[in-house]
């Protein structure tokens, strides 16, 4: 009895709530020149809008309305009733695929107030097609036109020969231009060009403007420079630590007769300058006077020590200045190198904006799927019951036991995987054959799931499927699955657009499956996929 009376409440209810909804009755009116269409065709969808002249109305735009798509959005239309106008908005509207679509509720807009329009069913049937009359061919493969990219690679070297000339010419020749003869330079000693920059330092004011770093950089890079080309050691590319040592090293193989308290004062000076160039340390007014004191001192003490050179003393200066001149050679051919790498990515990045990443990078390096479409092709039987497929490569033979878990596995008689391909890389094949312990009929589609939920969780997204009857050229019947799905690549982890076909047979208690996925786009991957698609052949066990 309650539920009786629930229903007929609600039965009530609805009726109230009917006669409410066509009481207000909406300025908008909603209307659709035909409810069936024919699949491609188009139907046009019209708003009609009542309102007064100071009424502003704007209509709804989109490309799609809900599952619909907008082929055209014509003018507005007005037309004059009484004191009111009447706008008129028709959109011409499609799917390309067949079923029942709801053209949703629409937004218009009238004076900052937004009315929903009435939504509409529109059917899309199929087009009846007489196979008796006229016969069904299947669609042909992609046609690839022939081009000759010979002229590229011969643009490609021109270019890259250029550059690199270029680069030579700038790093090397450009040194040996000749200059304007100017007037010979009066050869100074290292003290006098140490005492001349310890001059020029304090004309610089740099203390007065705050730049206490750059002060004591320079201050240490005079006596550095000036220890290299007194003493002859590598001063200027030496620590604090192996400064002094080398000082020591070098002062009592020349016998010059400095006291401890130099070498203390100098390594002084040189850590104070390091504790402010890097750990940003400032010290006081007087201990920066005193710094630069004590290095013109320990300069001036250094030069003073200097005895006149042996000939060991001449032989060591020799072979120092031997290994300057190579260290400067080495840096001259690193500046060539790097000049040359740096002008051919220019020409390159320019090749990449003018032709398109995917030309140059297919005439470089070529394309792995262009390879294995061109290259030598193989045929082979496959587990059992056999599959009988030709690929550009044999496939390898993978354990399916690390694939599957035990308890799975229990259930089949016998089972083989063959894959050529990382799964989800830019292109891969497999073939699967499985023998089931118990007779039992296999439906296929439900098989298709399976693998569609599997790779749902190893992570693809947004996957598209459509499945339809396939038959070999032998007259065997099947199931293909295909359609495009997203996939996080390996090493980014960005998701990528994959276009997937699988091919689903049942024999004699045995399922087999040949799967082929590869990055959508790819035209070299599907002619593989066409050529793959047609070999497939399938013969019963112990034929």
């Amino acid at each position: 009895m309650k539920t009786m009376y629930f229903k007929k409440l609600y039965s009530v209810l609805m009726l109230f709530a009917g006669l409410a909804v066509f009481g207000q009755q909406s300025p908008v009116r909603t209307s659709i020149d035909s409810a069936k269409i024919k699949i491609g065709s188009q139907a046009n969808l019209t708003l009609k809008a009542t309102v007064s002249a100071k009424d502003r109305v704007n209509f709804p735009e989109g490309k799609v309305f809900g599952q619909l798509e907008v082929l055209e959005s014509y003018p507005v239309d007005t037309v004059k009733k009484g004191s009111n106008y009447e706008l008129i908005k028709k959109y011409g509207l499609t799917q390309f695929d067949t079923g029942r679509f709801v053209i949703p509720r629409l937004p218009v807009v009238i004076n900052k107030k937004i009315v929903q329009t009435d939504s509409l069913l529109l059917e899309v049937a199929a087009i009846k097609v007489d196979t008796l009359k006229q016969k069904m061919y299947d669609i042909k493969p992609i046609a690839k036109a022939e081009s000759d990219n010979a002229w590229l690679w011969w643009l490609l070297g021109c270019v890259l020969l250029a550059g690199a000339g270029f680069a030579v010419w700038w790093s090397f020749f450009r040194e040996k231009k000749p200059v304007a003869k100017k007037k010979p330079e009066v050869v100074i000693t290292p003290i006098e060009k140490a005492t001349s920059q310890l001059q020029n330092l304090e004309k610089k004011d740099l203390l007065q403007q705050g730049a206490v770093k750059e002060y004591y950089s320079e201050l240490a890079d005079i006596a550095r420079q000036y220890i290299e080309e007194a003493i002859h050691i590598p001063a200027m590319e030496s620590t604090t630590g192996e400064l002094i040592e080398a000082m020591q090293r070098a002062a009592q193989r020349k016998k010059m007769p400095l006291r401890p308290e130099t070498f203390e004062q100098l390594e002084q000076v040189l850590r104070t300058a390091d504790m402010v160039k890097f750990a940003k340390s400032k010290p006081l007014d007087f201990e920066i006077a005193e710094d630069r004191s004590r290095i013109e001192k320990t300069i001036v003490v250094i030069d003073r020590s200097i005895p006149e050179e042996t000939p060991e003393d001449e032989d060591h200066t020799a072979r120092w200045l031997e290994a300057q001149r190579k260290k400067k050679e080495e840096k001259r051919k690193r500046v060539i190198i790097w000049s040359s790498v740096g002008g051919v990515g220019v020409i390159l990045i320019g090749l990449f904006l003018f032709f398109g990443v995917s030309a140059v990078k297919e005439t470089l390096y070529g394309t792995p799927t262009k390879e294995l479409l061109e290259g030598q092709w193989v045929k082979s039987r496959y587990g059992a019951p056999p599959v009988i497929i030709e690929t550009p490569e044999v496939l390898k033979r993978v354990d399916p036991a690390t694939l599957l878990p035990k308890e799975t596995m229990a259930m089949f008689k016998d089972m083989s995987v063959f894959i050529e391909g990382a799964p989800f890389s830019d292109f891969s094949i497999s073939v699967s054959t499985l023998l089931l312990k118990e007779t039992k009929e296999v439906n296929l589609e439900e098989v298709s799931d399976g693998v569609i939920k599997t790779w749902e969780a190893q992570g693809a997204k947004d996957i598209l499927l459509k499945s339809e009857e396939f038959k070999t050229d032998s007259g065997i019947t099947g199931l293909r699955t295909y359609g495009t799905m997203s996939f996080p690549d390996q090493l980014t982890k960005q998701p990528r657009r994959m276009y997937y076909e699988l091919y689903f047979f049942k024999q004699d208690g045995g399922l087999q499956e040949v799967n082929v996925i590869y990055k959508e786009g790819d035209e070299y991957a599907a002619q593989i996929l066409e050529r793959v698609k047609n070999s497939i052949e399938l013969k019963v066990p112990n034929q």
